[in-house]
C-alpha cells in the first residue's frame, strides 16, 4: 500500500498500483500539468481516499474526468468513464514507489521544447515574436512577448505534487502578460511563493517567487514556442520512477 497527497494535504489517498507509469504528452495533460503528466493506475478495490475535502473533478472530455485539489491546484487523478480503475499521478505519491516509466503516449503532441523520448531537446527552428498561452478549459488566455527561450525543469517536491510529475517553466515579466480572459486561483506555498492555476480545470499557469521573480509554465504555451529545455534543478528530490536521459545539466538544488 502506497500513500499520497496533494501539495496542501486537502486530498490524501492510499493505493496499490497495478501497473508501471505511463508518460502522457497529449495537449490536455500538458495544459493541466504545465509540462507533461505521468501516472500509474489502481483498481477501485485497491484505492481509497482518506481525505477528500479539496477534491474537485473537471470533465475534460466525454470519456473521462480529471481530479485535482481546489486549494493548491495539484493534478492528481484521471478517471475513465465506466471503468473500475483510476489513474494516479506519479508525483502525488509520498516516498519511494518502486515503479518505473514503461510507456510514453501521444508523443506527437509533445511540446516543441523537449524530446518526449527522453533524448536531447530538438534544435530551435522557430522564434515567435508572440507567445499564446491558455489553460485547458479556456477560462484563462493570454499573450506575451516571445520566444520562450531557456526552459528549466524542476523536480522539487512542490513542483512534483502540483504537476503530477515534474514542472518546466521559463522566466518572464509579469507586466508583459496581456490577458484576454482571466479567472485565476493562487496558492501560497510554505516558502511564501504563489502558484497561479485555473480553479476550473487546474491548469498550472505561473509561479511568483517571494523576491518578485516570475515564471510561466511551459505546458500552457501553444506551439511554436521558441523554447528549449536547458537544465534540471532539485534533482535530489526527483521521483524514483523516472530517469533523466537528455544529457542536460543537473543540479541537486537551485541552479
Amino acid at each position: 500500500m502506497h500513500h499520497g497527497s496533494c501539495l496542501c494535504g486537502a486530498v490524501t489517498f492510499e493505493a496499490i498500483p497495478e501497473r508501471h507509469v505511463i508518460a502522457c504528452h497529449c495537449t490536455q495533460c500538458r495544459k493541466q500539468s504545465g509540462h507533461f503528466w505521468a501516472a500509474t493506475f489502481a483498481w477501485h478495490r485497491d484505492f481509497r481516499l482518506t481525505r477528500d475535502e479539496g477534491l474537485v473533478w473537471f470533465r475534460a472530455s466525454p470519456t473521462a474526468n480529471r481530479g485535482f485539489c481546489r486549494h493548491c491546484g495539484s493534478f492528481l487523478f484521471w478517471q475513465p468513464e465506466g471503468e473500475d480503475r483510476i489513474s494516479i499521478a506519479g508525483g502525488a505519491f509520498d516516498g519511494p514507489t518502486g515503479l518505473e516509466v514503461g510507456e510514453s503516449w501521444f508523443n506527437e503532441d509533445a511540446g516543441d521544447y523537449y524530446d518526449p523520448a527522453g533524448g536531447p531537446p530538438p534544435r530551435l527552428t522557430d522564434t515567435p515574436a508572440t507567445l499564446h498561452g491558455a489553460c485547458l478549459c479556456g477560462a484563462n488566455r493570454f499573450t506575451l512577448p516571445g520566444p520562450m527561450g531557456r526552459v528549466t525543469a524542476c523536480h522539487c517536491t512542490q513542483c512534483r505534487k502540483t504537476s503530477g510529475h515534474y514542472s518546466a517553466s521559463f522566466d518572464a515579466h509579469e507586466s508583459q502578460l496581456d490577458w484576454q480572459a482571466r479567472h485565476l486561483a493562487e496558492y501560497v506555498t510554505p516558502g511564501g511563493g504563489r502558484r497561479g492555476f485555473c480553479p476550473v480545470c487546474a491548469s498550472s499557469l505561473f509561479f511568483r517567487a517571494v523576491d518578485g521573480s516570475f515564471s510561466v509554465e511551459a505546458g500552457c504555451i501553444e506551439k511554436p514556442t521558441g523554447g528549449r529545455l536547458a537544465a534540471h534543478i532539485f534533482v535530489e528530490d526527483k521521483g524514483d520512477y523516472y530517469s533523466l536521459t537528455d544529457g542536460l545539466p543537473q543540479f541537486p538544488r537551485w541552479e
